[in-house]
């Protein structure tokens, strides 16, 4: 969902933890060697026909396949043309397999591919004996048809730049860049109306199709569960084994979803701190509210005197420490400890720990490229899917809840979507309670910063036959994560059809 900068965007990253984002970096660094087999046909002139494609498979990376799927641009005119829809399979040997397992990562923006490329991480062996892994990059996204607005550059500037306005003049710079932002989209790309979430669920089903599944067994991981639930608005007598895993909750304003973002990484800051002060490490105050107010000014500081980089010309400034601080938070395995360090090399002058954390939620290699266009396609797909009905006025009032309700990251976020005011969108799928052929397994994180606990009990009254289930601890999804109560009920469901017993881990 988005992230700080010029085009203020929320913090709803793609990935589940620090080991699949390093996965998905060797992922593209393999795939992007690799040129894509093109299934190009003549543009179907009818729907059925799109259903009737055949995949044709290719191997790739030694135990993978590759092939693309066609799909139509536009739904309700087909004439307009077809998408170029990338897909990658981790094919099981087993003869009796159940079928595929479809998997995504979240995003907007996430790759589908890279995911599905780490799925001997992501999947115990059971899993990986009974299903094709398939991940799919959705429309707009890193090989299937991308969205491209900035350069690398661009991207190096937008992300350092102000995304705290404290003034009018700092204000008016942000709609300045805002909607500059949304002009280059535009000139730089087509049919940028029909890059929505609830036309790459549409092509998830066929999808479904050509891989040869009567029911659609999928795995979506943060973003990726709003993905899975328009899926089942849409088709829900093809749903079959689903878990949504990090959940978004569809029905709540983007102004209730930026707050309460907000609220939820202030929260797992103050989990963070609470840890930090039991190592001898910690460089914190012991006091709650001290170690807030002692970040605030950390982040002040960094606005007034950026500290330079060691291995290039960047310096690290407010939004980049701001953003690696919140990187750390998704992980508290490994994103703790560096941050316990980040702070500390920061009060020494030092920038390499909060560089490394921003990089990875950015996805900035050591080149100063980008490792795919999840910026952009974040953007652009973000306004398409969810409508923000308030004038600039009211987000500009709206700001002092931010202040008020999460006072170290809640002014960060406050104009979220702000670009969006300058991007005349179709309207977005409206959400109905929905019961689907097969119930649903809905899983959340009491303290996921992201995707806040709250979304998963919403989520879980719209799918009106879906299970919570629910992991109490610390950082962003459950499936994964090293939880046996987890993994095991997931894997149950996948292999046996079984639902959780145990609904709170």
């Amino acid at each position: 969902m988005q992230t700080f900068s010029t085009n203020p965007r929320k913090l709803l990253s793609t990935r589940a933890s620090k080991t699949t984002a390093a996965l998905t970096v060797v992922a593209l660094a393999l795939i992007s060697t690799v040129t894509y087999i093109q299934s190009r046909l003549e543009t179907p002139t009818t729907l059925s026909a799109y259903y009737t494609q055949e995949l044709q498979w290719q191997s790739c990376y030694e135990n993978y396949q590759c092939a693309d799927l066609l799909v139509p641009i536009d739904y309700t005119n087909l004439k307009t043309g077809t998408f170029n829809i990338s897909v990658l399979k981790y094919p099981t040997t087993n003869e009796k397999k159940l079928g595929s397992l479809i998997v995504n990562p979240g995003g907007p923006g996430g790759s589908g591919v890279d995911y599905a490329f780490a799925a001997e991480y992501l999947f115990s062996p059971p899993i990986l004996n009974a299903y094709d892994i398939v991940g799919f990059d959705p429309r707009g996204v890193s090989r299937s048809e991308p969205i491209i607005c900035l350069s690398d550059k661009e991207l190096d500037a937008n992300y350092a730049s102000d995304a705290k306005p404290d003034n009018e003049k700092e204000f008016a710079q942000t709609l300045i860049d805002s909607k500059k932002f949304i002009q280059q989209c535009e000139e730089k790309n087509k049919h940028l109306t029909s890059f929505s979430t609830a036309n790459a669920a549409r092509d998830m089903d066929i999808l479904r199709q050509a891989v040869g599944d009567k029911q659609l067994n999928y795995m979506g991981k943060s973003y990726g569960t709003f993905l899975g639930t328009l899926y089942a608005q849409f088709f829900p007598n093809k749903v079959g084994r689903m878990v949504l895993d990090g959940a978004v909750d569809p029905t709540i304003s983007d102004f209730q979803q930026s707050l309460t973002q907000a609220i939820g990484f202030d929260k797992a800051f103050a989990a963070f701190a609470a840890d930090c002060n039991k190592r001898s490490d910690c460089p914190l105050p012991k006091d709650k509210d001290a170690a807030i107010e002692f970040m605030k000014q950390l982040f002040k500081q960094a606005e007034k005197k950026p500290i330079a980089a060691k291995s290039d010309e960047r310096v690290l400034s407010e939004s980049l420490m701001v953003l690696g601080t919140a990187s750390a938070l998704y992980d508290s395995a490994t994103g703790w400890p560096d941050l316990r360090k980040a702070i500390a090399e920061a009060m020494k002058g030092q920038s390499d720990t909060f560089f490394k954390l921003a990089d990875e939620y950015t996805g900035r290699l050591e080149d100063g490229s980008y490792r795919s266009n999840e910026f952009d396609s974040a953007a652009i797909i973000d306004c398409l899917d969810f409508t923000d009905v308030r004038t600039i006025r009211e987000m500009k009032i709206d700001a002092r809840l931010f202040d008020e309700n999460a006072p170290l990251f809640g002014p960060y976020l406050a104009y979220s979507g702000l670009g969006c005011k300058y991007f005349e969108t179709p309207k977005a799928t409206t959400i109905v309670p929905t019961k689907t052929a097969n119930p649903i397994v809905v899983i959340g994180t009491t303290g996921d910063p992201a995707t806040p606990y709250q979304w998963a009990l919403g989520l879980n009254k719209i799918l009106t036959n879906s299970v919570l289930l629910s992991l109490t601890g610390n950082g962003h999804t459950g499936q994964g994560q090293g939880n046996t109560c987890i993994d095991s009920q997931v894997d149950d469901y996948y292999l046996l059809g079984y639902y959780p017993l145990v609904f709170r881990c």
